[in-house]
């Protein structure tokens, strides 16, 4: 019976040990997983979701300042009104469309130069004379902006990738960090300006290099998504053909 009664216990205390080897690893890995067995909701991500909203906003930065090209599109509200952008850009240039509440003009820069160029619509309001020799002169050219002309910083301002990052992607307040999202398939982690986001919520990736891939400004300043970081792009002038030079100073735009 003794030896019948020791055989019986055996099972059981193998049955222990195992239980509590699973508890061992289960513990081990609680760090990573929501639960032994579960999901690691930062399973095949670069980790950034694991970090503070301060460390979140200074890694995605660091992704940014060294990015070559990115995608640009949304809109801009500023005092100046609001702007529906739709550019590529890279250090040395860009190249896309502006939308603003009554016309569309497209921008190209290759280094200093600059180019503008619209329909005849866009250049007789901008003649404010209903001139139509500016607006057939100009009309669906490429026209080059002198460096001198008041409106070259203004649209230059819209090429200019780094000043544009810099000046646009701004949170305000105390940083918090918010809810996993997706942004055009790709799963981020938002951060926050303000306890609820009034000062701005930034969507950064989980795959890959964290650079942030939607961008709602504080105040309802506009929404901005971000794509294609890093992916080249060609810049080149337009050809003689396309392109007309009108002068010293454009018709104020």
């Amino acid at each position: 019976m003794r030896g019948s009664a020791l055989v019986a216990a055996f099972p059981q205390v193998a049955r222990a040990r195992r239980a509590a080897v699973a508890g061992a690893v289960c513990a081990g890995l609680a760090a990573s997983l929501t639960a032994c067995g579960g999901e690691d909701p930062d399973a095949g991500t670069n980790g950034v979701g694991k970090l503070s909203a301060q460390e979140i906003e200074t890694k995605a930065r660091a992704a940014v300042d060294g990015a070559h090209a990115v995608r640009l599109s949304g809109t801009l509200v500023s005092k100046g009104g609001s702007y529906k952008l739709n550019m590529q850009l890279k250090a040395d240039g860009g190249t896309g469309s502006v939308t603003s509440r009554n016309s569309t003009f497209a921008l190209l820069r290759v280094g200093d130069a600059l180019y503008v160029k619209a329909d005849a619509g866009f250049w007789d309001q901008a003649d404010g004379k209903g001139g139509a020799t500016a607006a057939d002169k100009l009309g669906a050219k490429y026209v080059k902006v002198p460096q001198g002309d008041p409106a070259y910083k203004q649209f230059r301002g819209f090429t200019d990738m780094n000043a544009l990052l810099d000046g646009l992607l701004g949170l305000h307040g105390s940083l918090n960090k918010g809810d996993r999202t997706t942004v055009s398939g790709t799963r981020t982690v938002r951060i926050m300006g303000g306890d609820k986001g009034d000062g701005g919520t930034l969507d950064v990736s989980l795959k890959g290099t964290p650079y942030p891939l939607r961008f709602e400004r504080a105040a309802g300043a506009g929404v901005l998504r971000l794509a294609d970081w890093d992916r080249d792009f060609t810049l080149a002038e337009p050809g003689k053909d396309e392109t007309v030079d009108y002068g010293r100073q454009l018709p104020k735009t």
